[in-house]
């Protein structure tokens, strides 16, 4: 007879998950509209710095200062860092899913 485990945790990943992927070419095409940057470079810059970035070998910091403040800008990086997480969503459907699987123990 099979022998049932039950499920005790649940690991959801955020971005694409429970919020929308808030830094994708989407949105970095409006961040070029908005920013005046050049879209080809900023997709050249952002691919070449997003493996190292996503394994955690860069903060955010520095990996604008190379996508996009290789070069003196008319903006700051907080202001770009705010326009970066206003891109991303929830999905309300998973954020209500994640909320019902919870459950105590005790």
């Amino acid at each position: 007879m099979k022998r049932t485990i039950p499920i005790t945790m649940l690991f959801f990943d955020i971005g694409g998950v429970l919020l929308t992927d808030g830094w994708s070419y989407v949105s970095g095409k409006l961040a070029a509209k908005a920013f005046d940057l050049n879209l080809e470079e900023l997709n050249k810059r952002h691919n070449d710095a997003l493996d190292t970035y996503e394994l955690g070998k860069l903060t955010i910091e520095e990996y604008l200062s190379l996508v996009v403040f290789h070069e003196k800008r008319p903006f700051t990086s907080a202001q770009f860092r705010k326009f970066m997480s206003a891109q991303s969503k929830p999905y309300p459907q998973m954020l209500e899913l994640g909320q019902n699987s919870r459950h105590d123990t005790d």
